[in-house]
Parts: structure tokens; sequence; C-alpha cells
């Protein structure tokens, strides 16, 4: 008797693993709820639910919480490429408006140097 039952079990198990029959799993669920919380109106909304959710999006809820979740990943990836990309953006231009300043400031102390020494030298009194 339990070698018949072994062999009817093990041949229906093979068959939901091996044959890819995953409706299975959505019917697991609600009934371990069932049976460990003792709560049958909890696991009949919760197969209810799962049910509209497959019926509406043609994933199962894990399936469509997971690509949620990757979906946010890869957003806040991106958002962090973003940021980086914004801030060597705004480094560079940092580094080019300081170069431009210090040219200036080169230029003003160069205008400077020439007007002292022509000062000194008394060179305006020549060019005029």
């Amino acid at each position: 008797m339990k070698s018949k039952f072994l062999k009817i079990f093990t041949i229906i198990l093979s068959f939901f693993f091996l044959t890819g029959f995953v409706p299975i799993f959505s019917l697991v669920g609600p009934s371990v709820t069932a049976l460990t919380s003792g709560n049958v109106y909890k696991a009949s909304a919760q197969f209810i639910v799962n049910q509209r959710i497959e019926k509406e999006t043609g994933k199962n809820s894990l399936t469509l919480i997971k690509e949620t979740l990757v979906e946010r990943t890869e957003k806040k990836i991106k958002k962090n490429s973003f940021d980086d990309d914004l801030r060597i953006l705004v480094e560079t231009r940092i580094k080019i408006t300081r170069q431009k300043l210090e040219n200036q400031n080169l230029q003003k102390l160069v205008k400077k140097r020439l007007e002292i020494t022509r000062s000194i030298l008394n060179l305006d009194n020549f060019t005029r």
C-alpha cells in the first residue's frame, strides 16, 4: 500500500515539476496560508488578488514585483549616472572658468607691471 502511494505521489510530483506546470504555485500559496493561519478568508483573498493581477498583467504577482524592483533599481542607476555626468560637466566648466579668470588676472597684472615699468623708466615721455 505504501509503495503504491509513494509511486503515485512521485509521478504526480514529477508531473508538476518536470512539465513546467506553474499554475500549481498560485494554489500552493493560498493553501499554505489557509493551513498555517487557519484564516480561509485571507487565503481566498490572496488567491483572488493573485488571479486578478495575472489577468490584468499576464504575469504572476512574484514576477510583477520582481520586474518592478528591477525597474526601480535601473532608474536609480540611471539617475546616479545622470548625477555623475552632471557633476563632471560642472567640474569641467568650473575649471574652464577658473582658467579664464586666471588669464584675465594675469593680463591685468602684466598691464600693471608694464605701466609701473614705463613710469619708472619714464618711457611715457619718449613715446609721446
